[in-house]
């Protein structure tokens, strides 16, 4: 077997859709998976935003090339309407980033009953439902040396008990992160590795309200055990590293791209 970084890391011929694939974490997944050679559909609510990405990072001359489109996944009709989508551009898929997602952020008593069910019908049910759906697609395109991959996007604030008034985001996300394991065990032998991300602070729109101008991003960042934020190259590198060689023995794992807060312990335990 070759290991030159270009074969270790190389997904020309492979597949790809990732929702929410137009800002965010979805965007940096996406040049990343177009950087290492694969064909990326971006899909999210707003059709015209995915077609301008797409424009945009295949402007970059990367080797792989990007193909922006609506799709909705908070309701079964837009699941199944998403899934025809992809079917009719492709007959292979072999990775699939779950990426879409909302939040809600309230002050404990004063959080509304409609603040759960509309981030749990997209963030779990429709991660769900679009994974069940596309998943005779994934085990089709799959092999027992080069599993097909499912990435899904959870958040450190599923591990941790850092809410921040965002109680049913933090709780649809630590759901995200039990439903990768559970899906990791199961479709093990259909030879597909399911694996999440858990990020921390990255700018995104759905951050925007803690990171909207520069102090506050300074202030988030000191809050970061390795004190900085997020950038693009380390969602860009992980994903990366899940779909190409070193990703093939991997599954059910939460892989914390959050500077250490998913494992920081204010304090010493004892006295000094």
């Amino acid at each position: 077997m070759s290991l030159a970084p270009n074969d270790l890391f190389d997904l020309t011929g492979k597949v790809a859709l990732v929702t929410g694939g137009a800002t965010g974490i979805g965007r940096m997944a996406t040049e990343g998976l177009a950087a290492a050679g694969a064909r990326v559909l971006i899909a999210s609510r707003k059709a015209d935003a995915c077609e301008a990405v797409a424009k945009e990072v295949n402007a970059l001359g990367y080797l792989g090339t990007v193909e922006g489109f609506g799709g909705d996944v908070a309701s079964q009709e837009g699941v199944d309407a998403l899934a025809a989508e992809v079917a009719k551009r492709t007959d292979t898929l072999h990775i699939l980033m779950n990426n879409a997602g909302r939040t809600w952020g309230a002050p404990l008593g004063e959080f509304p009953f409609e603040a759960w069910t509309k981030v749990m019908d997209l963030n779990n049910a429709g991660m769900f439902q679009l994974t069940q759906a596309l998943l005779p697609m994934l085990v089709a395109s799959s092999s027992f040396d080069d599993p097909a991959r499912i990435v899904n996007v959870g958040s450190v604030m599923g591990d941790v008990p850092k809410g921040a008034g965002a109680y049913s985001y933090s709780v649809s996300k630590a759901g995200v992160h039990h439903l990768t394991r559970i899906l990791g065990n199961e479709l093990a032998e259909n030879h597909v590795t399911v694996n999440a991300l858990a990020p921390g602070p990255f700018e995104s729109k759905m951050t925007a309200f803690a990171l909207a101008d520069e102090r506050r991003a300074e202030k988030t960042a000191e809050g970061v055990p390795l004190r900085r934020l997020g950038a693009p190259s380390d969602v860009a590198a992980t994903l990366q590293f899940l779909c190409g060689k070193g990703g093939s023995y991997v599954t059910g794992a939460i892989i914390p791209i959050s500077g250490g807060i998913n494992c920081h312990a204010g304090g010493s335990l004892f006295a000094e």
